[in-house]
C-alpha cells in the first residue's frame, strides 16, 4: 500500500496508483474514527467532489464508509467548489467535510481534503492524528462499508443541494447594487473545474455583461493544468483582448484559488491582487481589522498596514495558518502569494469565487480598470517587485537546513540585516529587499522567493541565487 500522507492541503496521489478505492476507504475510516474520538459523531459530515476523474465514485465510497460507522452523511448533489463545501460545514452545523479534490494538480491526480467543524483547513495537529488513525486502520484492517441503499434506508445518507445556500451567503458578502450600476464586461474562465457557472451566473444576476469559457466539466482539463497562473491563462488573456473586456477572472480545479487578467490581457499576480483588495476594503468599504499574510507574500501589505494603522501578522506558508488567525477574529484580509485569500465575515478558508467577485466589485466602485487602480496604489504606497524561483535540488532538505544554520551575510551586493526562521529561512536585506528560502513539501525543489524595491535590485538577487546553484552543479 502507498504511504498516505497529508501535505500542505490534504492527501494527493495519482489515480489508480496511490489514489485507489481501497486507500480512499482507509482514509474515510480514519476520519470516521477521528470524528468519534472527538465526540462529534452525532453531527453530520459533508462529502463533496470536484470535476476530476471518478470524483463522484470516490465521494460515494467515502459515504459508504461514514454511514457504516453510523455517521450521518450529506452527499453534495453535484461537483462543487471546496469553499462552497467548507461553507456548508457551518451552514449545516456539520462536524466537518471530506472533499474529493486534487485542487490545481495535473489531471492524473485526485485527493482528499479534510475540513473540520470550523470550516477551514485542518491544522497540523489534526492531520497528524488522522495519519495515526490511517496507520491503525491499515494494521487492524478495520474498514467498514455498507451499500448506499442501506445507508438511505437507515436514514444515514442524504443527498443535499448546497449551491443556493452558498450563493445566498455570497450575496451578503458582495455589493450587488454597485455591480448592477457598473459598465463592466468580464470574461470568466472556470478552467473546466468545479467553479464552472458560479462567478458567471452571479455576475449575470447582477446585470454585469460577461461570458464564461471552459465552463464544461472535463476530467482532463482540456489537456492543460487547472492552475490560474500566468502560464495557464493564455486562453483567458486572448478572450479578454479580443472581446475588449474590462477584466478576466479565473479559478483553479476546485475554485479555492483565483486568477486575474487586466483589460490588456496582462496577468495580475496574487500579490498584486491582495494589495488591491486591501485597498478596496479600506477605501471603498471602510472596513478595518488585522492583515494576515504568509512569509512568502508581499511586504507592500506591511506598508499598507502601517499607513492604515492596522496590525500585520506573518504566518508560515499554508492557508491553514492564515485560517487559524481568522478563527481568532478581526481579520480584514488573509492571503498568500499562491492565490488563496479570504476576508472579514467569511469562512476561514481560501475562496477563489468570492475573491473574483470582490475584484469585479472593486472595479465597479472605482469605475477604472485593474491596471489603473494598481497604478493608484503604487502612487500612494510605492511599488515592490517580486518573483519565485523553483530550483531543482534532490538533497533539498539538507541544503535548506545548512542555509538555515549558516545563512550568507550577503546576497549579491546586499547585506543581510536580519534573519527570520518562521518557515525556512527569510533574509531581510538592506534597502528593503528580502529573500525567502524553503523546500517544496511535494517535489525535489527549493523554492526561493525574492522581493525588491526596484527591478534592477530584483535581477541582482536572482543572479546571485542562480550562482549558488551553479556552484553545486545543479
Amino acid at each position: 500500500m502507498t504511504t498516505i500522507r497529508f501535505g500542505t492541503d490534504g492527501w494527493r496521489d495519482i489515480i489508480a496508483d496511490g489514489f485507489t478505492v481501497e486507500n480512499v476507504r482507509i482514509v474515510a475510516q480514519a476520519i470516521a474514527s477521528y470524528t468519534k474520538e472527538i465526540g462529534q459523531q452525532e453531527q453530520p459530515v459533508l462529502v463533496g467532489h470536484d470535476t476530476r476523474f471518478l470524483g463522484r465514485r470516490f465521494a460515494k465510497e467515502v459515504a459508504a464508509v461514514l454511514t457504516a460507522n453510523d455517521i450521518r452523511t450529506y452527499l453534495v448533489n453535484e461537483a462543487a467548489p471546496t469553499p462552497a463545501v467548507a461553507f456548508g460545514v457551518k451552514h449545516f452545523a456539520a462536524s466537518g467535510a471530506i472533499m474529493i479534490t486534487a485542487s490545481h494538480n495535473p489531471p492524473e491526480y485526485n485527493g482528499i481534503k479534510y475540513i473540520p467543524e470550523y470550516a477551514g483547513p485542518a491544522t497540523p495537529a489534526i492531520t497528524q492524528r488522522l495519519e495515526e488513525w490511517i496507520t491503525e486502520t491499515c494494521e487492524t484492517k478495520s474498514v467498514r462499508a455498507i451499500s448506499l441503499a442501506e445507508a438511505k434506508a437507515r436514514k444515514l445518507l442524504q443527498v443535499i443541494v448546497l449551491r443556493p445556500h452558498y450563493e445566498a451567503h455570497l450575496r451578503r458578502m458582495i455589493n450587488m447594487d454597485v455591480l448592477q450600476n457598473s459598465s463592466l464586461s468580464v470574461v470568466v474562465d472556470a478552467m473546466h473545474g468545479a467553479g464552472m457557472g458560479y462567478v458567471s451566473s452571479f455576475l449575470s444576476e447582477a446585470g454585469v455583461k460577461n461570458v464564461g469559457i471552459r465552463e464544461v466539466p472535463d476530467a482532463a482539463f482540456g489537456g492543460d493544468l487547472p492552475e490560474p497562473n500566468d502560464k495557464h491563462l493564455q486562453l483567458l488573456k486572448k478572450e479578454v483582448v479580443e472581446r475588449q473586456a474590462s477584466l478576466g477572472l479565473a479559478n483553479d480545479g476546485d475554485a479555492d484559488r483565483f486568477g486575474v487578467v487586466d483589460r490588456f490581457g496582462q496577468y495580475i499576480t496574487p500579490n498584486e491582487a491582495l494589495v488591491l483588495l486591501t485597498y478596496h476594503l479600506r477605501k471603498n468599504r471602510g472596513l478595518t481589522g488585522r492583515i494576515v499574510r504568509t512569509v512568502a507574500t508581499t511586504h507592500l501589505l506591511d506598508r499598507m498596514a502601517t499607513h492604515y494603522g492596522l496590525e500585520l501578522v506573518e504566518t508560515p506558508v499554508g492557508f491553514k495558518y492564515i485560517g487559524e488567525e481568522m478563527r481568532k477574529g478581526d481579520v480584514l484580509i488573509g492571503g498568500e502569494e499562491s492565490g488563496g485569500a479570504s476576508i472579514l465575515g467569511h469562512i476561514p478558508e481560501k475562496d477563489g469565487v468570492l475573491i473574483n467577485l470582490l475584484l469585479a466589485e472593486m472595479c465597479a466602485y472605482e469605475n477604472k480598470g485593474i491596471d489603473q487602480i494598481l497604478r493608484d496604489v503604487y502612487e500612494q504606497f510605492g511599488e515592490l517587485f517580486h518573483t519565485r524561483l523553483d530550483m531543482k535540488l534532490p538533497e533539498k532538505d539538507q541544503w535548506v537546513q545548512q542555509m538555515i544554520a549558516k545563512p550568507p551575510a550577503l546576497i549579491g551586493p546586499y547585506q543581510v540585516l536580519e534573519i527570520q526562521r518562521v518557515d525556512g529561512v527569510k533574509l531581510l536585506l538592506e534597502e528593503g529587499h528580502w529573500v525567502l528560502i524553503r523546500p517544496s513539501g511535494t517535489e525535489p525543489l527549493v523554492r526561493i522567493y525574492c522581493e525588491a524595491t526596484n527591478a534592477t535590485a530584483l535581477q541582482k538577487l536572482q543572479d546571485a541565487i542562480h550562482e549558488w546553484f551553479l556552484e553545486i552543479n545543479v
